[in-house]
This record gives structure tokens, C-alpha cells and sequence, in this order.
């Protein structure tokens, strides 16, 4: 198996049995991976820090503007902030699952995929 698909193994397992989701859509959850690049791969890189507001301004610039091409800044911060609320009691934020969850609630799988 790939590395790639072990990464999304691993983070369709955390969004069923962690995060209780229950429909998790394997295509947009692999599009989701792809976007983040070579970041997966990375310890550190392949997760979000919530606390960090240089890094929440990376995935607003390179994600939501530049990805899902979305420029309304309150749109942007308000889909932020549910996506942070969705991994209450998690510390482990997960790019790719950040990322598949910001297209989801910014209605806007389609620019990923």
C-alpha cells in the first residue's frame, strides 16, 4: 500500500471513529489529501494549528482564496471556525481533514475535485 493511501486510511479512520462522522466521502477526502501536497507526509506540516493565526492565515490564502477561490474574509472566517468546533476534543488537526471539511461547510467540494 502507498504512502498516500495510508495517509488517507489513517485519516478516514479519525474522522469515523473520532470525529463520529458518519458519510465520509472517500473522493473528496482523497481530493482533500492531494491539495496539501507533500505536507502529509511531514509531522508537523501535515496538521493544522488552530492556535497559531499565522497558520490559520496560510489556510485562509492558500486554501480558501487560492484553492476553493473564495474571497469574502467572513465567509472564510466564519467556515474557520466551525471547522475548528468540529474537532472539539481533538488535538490532532489533520490538514487534509481540515481542508476536506472547510470545502464541505464553504459549499464548495466541487473546486477540489
Amino acid at each position: 500500500m502507498s504512502k498516500f493511501q495510508e495517509a488517507i486510511d489513517k485519516y478516514h479512520k479519525m474522522m469515523t471513529e473520532k470525529m463520529g462522522m458518519k458519510n465520509v466521502d472517500a473522493d473528496l477526502l482523497r481530493a482533500a489529501t492531494k491539495a496539501c501536497g507533500p505536507s502529509i507526509y511531514n509531522n508537523d506540516s501535515n496538521k493544522v494549528s488552530s492556535s497559531d493565526e499565522k497558520e490559520l492565515d496560510r489556510v485562509r490564502q492558500n486554501f480558501i482564496k487560492k484553492k476553493l477561490e473564495i474571497n469574502d474574509e467572513e465567509k472564510a472566517e466564519n467556515a474557520i471556525k466551525a471547522v475548528v468546533e468540529k474537532f472539539q476534543g481533538s488535538r490532532t488537526k489533520y490538514r487534509a481533514i481540515f481542508y476536506y471539511l472547510l470545502a464541505q461547510e464553504l459549499d464548495s467540494t466541487d473546486k477540489l475535485m
